[in-house]
């Protein structure tokens, strides 16, 4: 059997030393990170990552603050917003939550946000700083699933085979960049991608991240491999609604070497890097060292 990679225990650890540092912080400067968060509408997942991130962010000693607004807000008003946060000293991080309404454009919300204060790593300018490997605040959640990688294989993956399945802009591309960077020799397949199946059978590393309940099961697997499972997909088996991923965790757990579980894998890892970004964020702000 595999190795159940424990997303939620790592996060915790991440967050105990964070926690440490934040306090050492605020003794020396007086100063607290800042996170805020952007809620429009009334979306029930949403509201609960939300809490989430509001209680974990207190965990660790972080300022976090909310903005809950109508779904019938306009762009205007949140672009007003986001225009206030943007120019407030006591807010580092900056997150509008998505989805965004229909009447909002996500792409020009997210632009809005100073690039500084961008703890998503949404943001074009941090878009391109990751694709030519500057120094830049990373998308949460391909860079709590590099941790978890590495919590596995070591430190060093230089010269594996990794293949990410799913070329959205949230996850799939930044992954691709961030194996690069440590690198891998990286796949990225998709919906048109012929001989897929064969193609993710050769990978030593294994990002799942297309949004297809249990789509990948043993036979995309190679022996030993480190498969990370980034879908979250809400099916109803049994008569009860369940949450799983885009990998079969029963049928993966005994080909891979080590597999994430959902829920309890990658999921607590972004908000963990979150917090991170948030941290980068003010000590880049305040010049804190």
């Amino acid at each position: 059997m595999s190795i159940r990679i424990d997303g939620a225990a790592y996060a915790s650890n991440l967050r105990k030393e964070l926690a440490i540092e934040v306090a050492a912080i605020k003794q020396s400067t007086g100063k607290i990170p800042g996170l805020t968060v952007v809620l429009v509408g009334e979306d029930p997942a949403s509201q609960v990552y939300v809490r989430r991130k509001g209680e974990q962010a207190a965990e660790v000693g972080i300022t976090s603050t909310e903005h809950r607004l109508p779904v019938e807000t306009s762009q205007e008003e949140l672009l007003k917003l986001v225009t206030q946060l943007n120019a407030d000293d006591t807010v580092h991080g900056i997150l509008v939550q998505l989805p965004l309404p229909s009447q909002i454009d996500e792409k020009t919300v997210l632009t809005a946000i100073s690039p500084q204060k961008d703890v998503d790593g949404f943001h074009p300018i941090n878009v391109g700083r990751l694709s030519i490997g500057d120094d830049c605040l990373l998308p949460c959640t391909p860079h709590g699933s590099i941790h978890l990688i590495k919590s596995v294989l070591g430190d060093d993956l230089s010269g594996l085979n990794a293949v990410v399945v799913g070329r959205s802009n949230i996850v799939g591309k930044p992954m691709a960049a961030l194996l690069l960077q440590e690198s891998c020799t990286v796949t990225v397949v998709h919906s048109r991608t012929k001989e897929i199946e064969k193609i993710c059978a050769q990978a030593d590393i294994l990002i799942a991240a297309v949004g297809r309940p249990e789509m990948i099961n043993a036979s995309w697997i190679k022996a030993g491999a480190c498969v990370i499972d980034v879908g979250i997909n809400r099916i109803e088996r049994d008569g009860k609604n369940k949450l799983v991923g885009d990998v079969d965790f029963a049928s993966a757990s005994e080909k891979a070497a080590a597999v994430t579980p959902v829920p309890g894998g990658v999921g607590p890892m972004t908000i963990a890097m979150l917090l991170v970004n948030t941290l980068t964020a003010f000590k880049r702000i305040e010049k804190v060292s």
